[in-house]
Formats: C-alpha cells, structure tokens, sequence
C-alpha cells in the first residue's frame, strides 16, 4: 500500500465529508437556504466516491480509520473555518484518534 496516497485520500476524504456537513448546517441551522444545503449533500455523495480509491480492500478497515481521521478533520475545519479553540483534551482525543488511523491502515500485516 502507498501510505502517501492513502493519506490524500484520507484528506480529500475529510473535506468532502466535513464541508459536506457544514454547508448542510449552514444551510438548515444557519437559515442560509436550499443552495447550501443541496451542495452539502452533493460533498457528501463525492466523500463515499473517494473513500472507494482507497487501497486496502476491506470496508470496515477504511471506515474505521477513516472515523480517526474525522474526528482530527472536525477539530481542524472548526479552527480554520468557525473560530473554534479546542482544549487540551480535544487535542489528546485527536492525536489518539490518528494513532489508531496509523495502527489500523499501515500496520504491517501477514497475507
């Protein structure tokens, strides 16, 4: 497996999946219209595209690392879009949540 093409995948992946959500909110919570919304489901339909170029053949195994790389992905798009300061804690989660992407996806593992 290519861990760097796996890792861009992982982050085309995140921003499919997290913009998508956030134009959505945007859309409903925020009262700014269909527009937004129908462009958020649009990122979320590509985000399930993407995830389908990873590699490794195993859904569950995508899935589940891709569940690290999402909760890293929401604290970042939070910093950088909505002004949001996680705390120490936040950051521990998400290092957490990265190691386990690391362990699950590059492992070594026997055929």
């Amino acid at each position: 497996m290519d861990p760097l093409k796996s890792l861009a995948l992982f982050l085309i992946a995140a921003v499919a999946e997290i913009g998508g959500a956030w134009l959505v909110w945007q859309g409903v919570r925020e009262h700014n219209g269909w527009v937004w919304i129908g462009a958020g489901v649009i990122a979320l339909g590509l985000y399930g595209f993407v995830a389908i170029l990873q590699p490794d053949a195993h859904f569950g195994r995508i899935l589940a690392a891709y569940g690290g790389v999402f909760v890293a992905g929401s604290l970042a798009w939070g910093m950088l879009v909505d002004g949001f300061r996680p705390d120490r804690y936040d950051v521990i989660g998400a290092l957490t949540c990265l190691v386990g992407v690391a362990v699950i996806m590059y492992a070594p593992r026997t055929a």
